[in-house]
């Protein structure tokens, strides 16, 4: 990352943009936030950092730790803290909001547009196509987390456990998150050298300045103080917000009811999502499919390679999880009505504790400055993550280059393995040629899916 040149006080505006111009830029952020969280990252930096200058570099990277911390996306949470920051909790929830309404409305039309074209020919080419482009993405994110994450032998061995145990044992990825927590806290105080702390996003002592640091240098930012009434007042407020409807539809529909499921399920996911989306795909992708039979391996991959062609975070995946949970169990209600409230539903889970933790946290952010045993933990969970993301690559590559998995005895355990008869040539080429495409020529996302969806229909078409 550039270095700025250095800012004096003078030379900034000493008041803060009003909410309604903070208000256009995250709008424009909002439908601009393609290419996953470090494109996302990108985007606010231009716009906040290097352009405006309403908050300094170091604040920025620190507020980025910060968010690397905490689970769920990011690059959302990232907005939502900066616009807590400037404007309080209306600027975090006008922040947060505009990051996610442009995709999870695009989202929301492609997910009804696949439940009632998905079997015309050529929109099956195209998902056809964007299955194997889809792998190869997930590939290019594993081996990208890998090089930051596997800095030594320690850090190689858990992400392989990691993998086993997802893999051979169907470990659930809560208990793995939390095991490669401990074995790093445990790490660093037997040896400190091994599991030291990891490199941040950037260098900490830069001198870049903007209008939150002076601001914050002047003692004007009076909500950024911690206050043990104001976080109880934030527990009583958000935590309600969050499982109130959870716990409403439990009384309404019964405990096994797919509102039931898809509450209780979604709230679990937004506690344990530590590394981004592609870790808690692994868990969410086999529970959707295998376990509640929301859908079909194919479709989750389908829904996967639409949430990369649409801004905002990546996890709005599970929106498309939960649209087709409520449209295959909809009771009483039209099955688009009830596919629509699966995935709002799945929304509100998803990212009301987004808001949480930063509002909560926020104020006292400062604390974990230092804290070299909670980042030994943090770079052990992202060790194992590693793993989650290769067998999440696994998973949809058996699944999409072989019509057929059977399982397979193996020590005493029986893991799904493919049927070798069942090879869809078509399927293998494209996978290859996607992953040439961005592992060797270092094609981007966005040319990747196009070039194997237009692929994927010439293919269907020529050898049905």
């Amino acid at each position: 990352m550039t270095s700025l040149p250095p800012v004096n006080d003078a030379e900034i505006r000493p008041a803060l943009p009003t909410l309604a111009q903070a208000t256009r830029v995250w709008a424009r952020i909002g439908l601009l936030s393609f290419g996953g969280p470090a494109g996302q990252i990108a985007l606010m930096h231009k716009e906040l950092v290097e352009e405006r200058r309403w908050i300094g570099e170091a604040r920025f990277l620190h507020a980025l730790n910060y968010c690397m911390l905490l689970p769920g996306p990011e690059a959302q949470q990232l907005a939502v803290y900066i616009g807590w920051l400037m404007h309080r909790t209306i600027g975090g929830l006008i922040a947060g909001l505009l990051f996610i309404l442009p995709g999870a409305v695009v989202m929301l039309g492609l997910s009804i547009l696949y439940v009632l074209y998905r079997e015309v020919p050529l929109v099956d080419g195209l998902f056809f196509g964007i299955k194997a482009a889809v792998l190869a993405v997930v590939v290019e994110a594993g081996l990208r987390i890998s090089r930051r994450a596997l800095k030594n032998r320690a850090m190689g061995a858990i992400a392989v456990a990691a993998f086993v145990a997802i893999f051979l044992f169907k470990a659930p990825f809560p208990a793995i998150i939390l095991a490669a927590g401990l074995i790093g806290w445990a790490g660093h105080r037997l040896s400190p050298a091994v599991f030291g702390a990891q490199a941040g996003h950037g260098a900490a002592g830069t001198e870049v300045t903007g209008i939150v640091d002076v601001l914050f240098a002047r003692g004007e930012l009076t909500h950024v103080r911690p206050s043990t009434g104001r976080a109880f007042r934030t527990l009583a407020l958000w935590l309600p917000l969050w499982l109130a409807p959870v716990a409403l539809l439990w009384l309404w529909s019964g405990g096994d009811s797919v509102w039931t499921q898809i509450g209780r399920f979604f709230s679990t996911m937004a506690v344990v999502t530590f590394g981004g989306a592609y870790a808690v795909l692994a868990y969410v992708a086999q529970a959707a499919v295998e376990t509640y039979g929301w859908l079909q391996a194919g479709e989750m991959i389908d829904g996967l390679g639409l949430a990369e062609t649409t801004p905002g975070p990546l996890i709005l995946v599970l929106q498309f999880v939960g649209f087709l949970a409520g449209f295959r169990a909809p009771g009483a209600l039209p099955p688009l009505l009830a596919g629509g409230l699966g995935a709002l539903l799945t929304l509100w889970v998803t990212f009301a504790p987004c808001f949480l933790w930063i509002f909560l946290g926020g104020p006292y952010v400062e604390a974990l400055r230092g804290n070299r045993a909670l980042s030994a933990a943090l770079g052990a969970i992202t060790a194992a993550v590693v793993g989650v993301i290769m067998n999440l690559a696994l998973w949809f590559g058996l699944h999409v280059m072989f019509r057929e998995l059977r399982p397979v005895a193996f020590l005493g355990l029986a893991p799904d393995w493919p049927v070798w008869a069942s090879l869809d040539w078509r399927a293998a080429l494209l996978c290859a040629g996607a992953m040439v495409a961005m592992l060797r020529f270092k094609l981007g996302m966005i040319p990747t899916l196009a070039i194997c969806a237009a692929a994927g229909v010439v293919l269907t078409r020529l050898a049905p």
